[in-house]
């Protein structure tokens, strides 16, 4: 049963010359969007970026946005995925794509969370904290560029 719903959905998405292009294009906006409310996170426990606000307030205020865009993401990213599961599986770029993602999902609601949240922390923690984020984000944009060329 489940092997005919994924071809139903690998043959909406590649039979259709604007349905993959579509979800793509939401895939990458919901992306964007979630990663620049990381980075004005991040940007604020660097000390640069909204300056009138602490990065509790900032991440208080990011959250719900930032949340709303990862859910995007992980609708949109299985249905691209979907559309030729073969070829992900054995493409090298998407393959560490999802182990980046993992570790920055992972760290930005721990870590990076704790962090944002203690308005106490030292000025060289909120430095590391925000470093390996932004790292973590680049790497899984850099794993989803790379996937064409793998």
């Amino acid at each position: 049963m489940l092997l005919i719903q994924t071809n139903a959905i690998a043959d909406a998405l590649n039979s259709s010359e604007w349905v993959f292009p579509i979800a793509e294009c939401f895939h990458i906006t919901a992306f964007a969007w979630s990663i620049g409310m990381i980075a004005a996170v991040d940007y604020r426990l660097l000390g640069f970026g909204i300056q009138h606000s602490k990065p509790s307030e900032v991440l208080r205020d990011t959250a719900p946005w930032t949340l709303l865009g990862l859910a995007v993401v992980l609708l949109s990213g299985p249905l691209l995925f979907l559309s030729d599961a073969r070829m992900y599986l054995h493409n090298p770029s998407f393959v560490f794509k999802m182990y980046a993602l993992a570790a920055a999902i992972l760290f930005n609601y721990t870590i990076h969370r704790k962090i944002a949240q203690s308005d106490a922390s030292s000025q060289g923690v909120r430095t590391v904290v925000a470093v390996v984020s932004l790292l973590l984000w680049v790497s899984v944009v850099f794993g989803g560029l790379f996937i064409a060329f793998a």
